[in-house]
């Protein structure tokens, strides 16, 4: 995730979850018919080191059938705590969002997602949780709609523009005689506040379709795309992504990411055509560089997709990273307010540390390398090791004078998970994983909301964290 995607709407929602009134959307569960009791069958969740994993199969329908009544009680507290903190940023009602993104995004969305997303709003019901269609389009493009959309349509109405999304996230890919056995590794963790952390972004999703190529990915709970866009697919392909921080620019009769996301990953044969569909219908929402990698021919590449620009490299030896930072000097100069040698910020800081580890690294770099990278605490803005805002992997709430305004002093946010992959474990649909630090720090919160009262406000919903250890997720698995 990043530190503006769930931020506005989750972490808002905690400040407001206690005096704010919320209706029940449960009922009583149904019994299941026979053709849907053969569906949940063929699907099946586990838990490990904090991660849910999810295997579904089959037809659109009963993919998420099965998706919405396995998870539906995750699916209904991230309903409700986006609802939340979508009501209390932005003082519009849930249910207006709601009829907005479903006048502008769903006629936009494939009959395949749809489907998909039909058979969710069957398994929630069937589950005892009550939700629709244009709810479920809502939720998966709050990324969009809060981020993106909203900035603009809000300047129309206020004289005062709304600050673009916040960065967060680092990411690396590299290939050929960087590193140690000449193919692609890839490495990427997420960045946002630690008062998410009550589920959101902890579902490993692996996605059998009946058309397509099998996915495996990071995702939450009742998306039907990533969201925080780490996965592997059955083609060989490898990919991630980093938000163009400080980026402005929305085109509502575009095709919604979270769409176009999810149809690139499936149906895409080839790094190309990965990158076609993404810019199919392109509307801005949700502007990433995406680091992406074909294990069968070593090639690794960086989409960065703005609205108006696109940056587009590829190559067969090198590496790529992502900080928030646009690379391509257009997209960078002409759609992002970014300044990439302000080091005092975060992302520029970020950039330059991922210059310094491929060049320290160069022909020695693999997936405990990889590791090390996502669990980085090195500050080049004081030139020394400091866990903070400047670090790969970020800790805010150990950040008492951060140097840029965007963070607040010892603000519970930062890095909040890792991945890696190799072209060994891609071929074998595997990745592994840390949910928490990157490091493996633990975060104590009734400690830290001692000592720093003034986020007291989160009594309610910020959760300590353990240190959880690295783990594998294979597609297929059942132990």
């Amino acid at each position: 995730m990043k530190a503006s995607i769930l931020s506005l709407a989750l972490l808002t929602a905690a400040a407001v979850a206690g005096p704010m009134t919320v209706q029940a959307t449960t009922r009583s569960p149904a019994e299941l018919t026979d053709a849907q009791r053969a569906w949940v069958a063929k699907a099946y969740r586990r838990e490990k080191a904090g991660w849910i994993y999810l295997h579904l199969e089959g037809p659109p329908r009963e993919r998420g059938f099965q998706h919405g009544y396995l998870l539906a009680q995750e699916i209904e507290q991230g309903i409700r705590a986006t609802r939340l903190g979508w009501t209390y940023q932005s003082s519009m009602d849930w249910q207006w969002l709601v009829a907005k993104a479903d006048t502008m995004f769903t006629p936009r969305i494939d009959p395949e997602d749809l489907a998909e997303l039909d058979g969710m709003v069957e398994g929630l019901g069937a589950a005892g949780v009550r939700s629709s269609r244009a709810e479920l389009v809502a939720y998966n493009g709050i990324i969009e709609l809060a981020g993106y959309w909203w900035p603009k349509y809000l300047k129309r109405i206020k004289d005062t523009a709304t600050p673009p999304p916040r960065e967060g996230c680092s990411s690396f890919i590299a290939t050929g005689s960087m590193t140690a056995d000449g193919n692609v590794v890839l490495g990427h963790n997420s960045m946002t506040g630690y008062a998410d952390l009550s589920g959101a972004g902890n579902l490993i999703l692996d996605v059998a379709p009946e058309k397509g190529h099998r996915i495996l990915m990071q995702s939450v709970p009742g998306w039907i795309h990533s969201g925080s866009d780490f996965f592997v697919t059955d083609a060989g392909l490898v990919g991630s992504e980093t938000t163009l921080g400080g980026f402005e620019g929305f085109d509502s009769t575009g095709v919604p990411e979270f769409v176009r996301m999810r149809r690139a990953t499936q149906d895409a044969d080839s790094i190309g055509q990965w990158c076609a569909i993404m810019r199919q219908g392109n509307n801005g929402g949700y502007a990433n560089a995406w680091l992406l990698g074909d294990v069968n021919t070593r090639e690794i590449a960086r989409l960065e997709l703005g609205l108006r620009y696109v940056g587009f490299e590829r190559k067969r030896d090198g590496w790529f990273s992502g900080s928030n930072v646009a690379e391509d000097l257009k997209v960078r100069r002409l759609e992002t307010d970014t300044k990439e040698t302000d080091i005092r910020t975060s992302g520029a800081a970020r950039r330059l540390r991922w210059k310094q580890l491929m060049a320290q690294y160069a022909g020695k770099i693999d997936v405990e390398a990889a590791k090390r990278f996502e669990a980085d605490h090195y500050d080049v803005y004081v030139g020394e090791e400091r866990p903070g805002i400047h670090s790969l992997c970020a800790h805010g709430e150990l950040d008492h004078a951060p140097a840029s305004p965007d963070w607040q002093p010892n603000e519970p946010s930062g890095t909040v998970d890792g991945k890696v992959v190799d072209a060994r474990m891609a071929r074998r649909m595997s990745i592994a994983v840390r949910w928490g630090s990157a490091c493996g720090m633990a975060f104590d919160a009734a400690a830290f909301l001692a000592k720093y009262p003034q986020y007291d406000w989160m009594k309610d919903i910020l959760r300590s964290r353990p240190s959880q250890p690295w783990v594998e997720f294979t597609a297929g698995e059942t132990k």
